[in-house]
């Protein structure tokens, strides 16, 4: 098939450096009817920025405008993936896995983020559903990957309670339309960027730099997740499945003062807990609101909304690259992602680490799952996201070796069976990515995938990791 490569490794190319596969443990197996996949966001790869009717988005909004993406880079072309689906799912078939994970672009259904449904647009998604259900892939929808229609922006964004309500007219409108076929929905994809990078950080768009506004933002999100869940819940088939993914990270200090305690409890907050507690327990961490005191009284809750956020799951997306660093800080706000962080320094990472710089922590991964296995046991889990992002080329033999990403995977996989072994209740894992994409305010510096995209032709060509990945989905075990 035209610019697909899918060489096979005639060997198994050993990794390198400090990052190593091996293992005393061999012939692990997962239990039957784990879902093994990949996943993508719909920014990242579509392309196709203006066909089919679809409006602008804050991404394309943030990407065009100078300083704020390496390269300059934008998502107008990406993996041209909104023309080429039907080479890419032919890849995640070629590749064995069962599930494929994907998002929606908002804009693209209804351009200005309210109103009737752009029918072109819709009609996409529903080639993209026709196309994985006859390859035999399960399709799993996100809602929500960051891509808000600019119209919403310019009305206050995800600070204006208003953008809730039209999130859950936009689910409901998709939901209605490819219900019949897909099973399972995941609202929202990491609340902690959309609302701290966005709104806090500035480094994501839509670029803002406002504490409140981005605590705003966060509580707003979680309400749009939990009116959508209902509105789905409403009309709903048997069979479906509704979930909510968040990133989440295992906070390492090495001291053991009440100092260093107090700085790993103020992160995990804002890291973890400001999440999970409103989803899973209807209410914000007591601790974390007292904290927040100095930047907002959370005014924008209203009676009610920590009802509606905690409408019951079936599953809960667990995202996770790395770790978090900490150790004890002063009073003024500390540097980071964090709003209202103050008695905490963020610590830089520990080699070895990937080509964007985060920390490899498979132990983290494992801590972490068994963490939420003892916190919250009430919802099963899925890794819907995990991946490394290394400097891939194309050798001349038309072979990607990529040994390192083989391993992080290698090392991540075995700690998600270990916790399963643990008693954890895990469903699945999804790596992240299918596909070389852009990779938001890195652009296409940072290479993710099982997939290699050459980005001037377009030419796919599976990498060693990919036929690793292959291999591990088809056997449902090493």
């Amino acid at each position: 098939m035209s610019g697909f490569s899918s060489v096979t490794a005639a060997e198994e190319a050993r990794p390198s450096g400090a990052v190593v596969a091996e293992s005393a443990v061999d012939g692990i197996q997962f239990p039957a009817g784990f879902r093994w996949g990949a996943a993508t966001a719909s920014y990242q790869i579509e392309g196709a920025a203006t066909a089919g009717g679809r409006g602008s988005s804050i991404w394309d909004t943030f990407s065009h405008t100078p300083g704020k993406v390496v390269g300059g880079d934008t998502g107008d072309i990406a993996c041209d993936h909104y023309n080429r689906y039907a080479e890419d799912v032919a890849i995640l078939k070629h590749l064995g896995v069962s599930a494929y994970r994907f998002s929606v672009a908002w804009p693209r259904i209804q351009p200005d983020g309210t109103g009737p449904v752009n029918a072109e647009g819709l009609a996409f998604y529903d080639r993209l559903v026709d196309e994985l259900l006859g390859a035999g892939i399960e399709p799993m929808l996100t809602l929500y990957h960051w891509d808000l229609p600019q119209a919403l922006e310019d009305k206050g964004g995800w600070p204006n309670r208003d953008t809730a309500y039209r999130f859950a007219e936009y689910a409901t409108l998709v939901h209605e339309r490819l219900g019949d076929r897909v099973d399972d929905w995941t609202t929202l994809n990491e609340p902690f960027c959309s609302a701290f990078l966005g709104y806090y950080a500035g480094i994501h768009a839509p670029g803002a730099q406002d504490a409140r506004q981005s605590l705003a933002a966060l509580h707003h999100l979680l309400l749009g997740h939990g009116l959508a869940t209902q509105s789905m819940r409403a009309q709903a088939r048997p069979g479906h499945r509704f979930s909510l993914v968040l990133n989440l990270a295992t906070v390492r200090t090495d001291g053991d003062t009440d100092e260093h305690r107090e700085a790993v409890r103020r992160v995990d907050g804002l890291q973890n807990r400001i999440f999970l507690d409103p989803v899973l327990r209807g209410e914000y961490p007591a601790d974390i609101v007292a904290d927040l005191a100095p930047v907002t009284d959370f005014d924008f809750v209203a009676d009610g909304d920590l009802t509606t956020i905690a409408t019951p799951l079936d599953l809960v997306g667990v995202n996770n690259y790395s770790c978090a660093r900490v150790g004890p800080g002063g009073a003024e706000d500390a540097a980071g992602p964090f709003p209202g962080l103050r008695h905490a320094t963020l610590l830089p990472p520990r080699g070895p680490l990937t080509l964007i710089g985060w920390e490899q922590d498979p132990d983290g991964l494992y801590e972490l799952l068994v963490r939420l296995y003892r916190d919250y046991p009430q919802v099963p889990l899925m890794i819907t996201e995990n991946g490394a992002a290394f400097a891939d080329t194309v050798s001349a033999d038309g072979r990607v070796r990529d040994p390192d990403r083989r391993a992080y995977l290698d090392q991540h996989v075995r700690a998600v069976h270990r916790a399963i072994q643990d008693g954890v209740d895990l469903r699945g894992y999804l790596a992240w990515s299918l596909l070389d994409n852009f990779e938001w305010a890195e652009g296409y510096a940072m290479r993710f995938g099982l997939v290699h995209v050459d980005f001037e032709t377009q030419r796919r060509t599976v990498k060693d990791s990919g036929h690793w990945y292959g291999d591990l989905a088809r056997r449902n075990g090493l």
